[in-house]
């Protein structure tokens, strides 16, 4: 199975090294010094990994044959590609591939079908399944512990505990005296 690992960025310096937007929980693994990557589109590859080095808390890679900053620049926006074992697993327990949760059924703890993952968004800040519901509409449920809690890949099933207002559109009201200053206020009727 080959799964995207990083896209190349623009040329740093003039000695043919690169920046990457890493793509992988796993750079140390898929982007180390020999790799052998390929590439989308599929003319420029594969490429061989040379070197590799964070400056700046960038991940810099040069790649064999590219000598300059011409050549650098000539991979710009180039998806790196490696090929993974389908049934690899990674190193943490919690931890999943992209791979392994789309089209994972999203159902409630009460058993009620929200829908299926479709795609998923790597935030700064938290991970998003893009979810597309059975009416075709699509709703984003945060990747976080609180709301999914549970994974499970032999029933292909993400289990979601969503807070009021994630997946419907009634919200409940904060506190009882939200509640009654809302009952408190004057209708159109009411109003002289």
């Amino acid at each position: 199975m080959q799964l995207v690992v990083a896209r190349i960025g623009r040329a740093h310096g003039i000695k043919g090294e690169v920046t990457v937007e890493v793509r992988t929980d796993e750079p140390e693994l898929r982007l180390g010094p020999g790799a052998v990557l390929a590439t989308e589109p599929a003319s420029i590859g594969p490429l061989t990994i040379e070197t590799g080095r964070v400056h700046s808390g960038r991940l810099l890679l040069r790649f064999e044959g590219v000598r300059d900053r011409t050549g650098a620049e000539a991979l710009r926006n180039t998806l790196l590609i490696a090929e993974v074992d389908p049934q690899e697993l990674p190193e943490e327990e919690d931890e999943y591939y992209d791979h392994q949760l789309m089209d994972l059924d999203v159902v409630t703890k009460d058993g009620e079908e929200v829908g299926r993952i479709t795609e998923i968004s790597h935030l700064p800040s938290q991970d998003l399944f893009i979810v597309e519901r059975p009416d075709g509409s699509e709703v984003m449920i945060p990747f976080v512990e609180e709301i999914v809690t549970e994974i499970d890949l032999e029933e292909q099933k993400a289990v979601i505990d969503p807070p009021p207002g994630l997946i419907d559109d009634r919200a409940e009201i904060a506190s009882a005296r939200d509640a009654e200053a809302a009952q408190d206020e004057p209708t159109a009727e009411g109003q002289a």
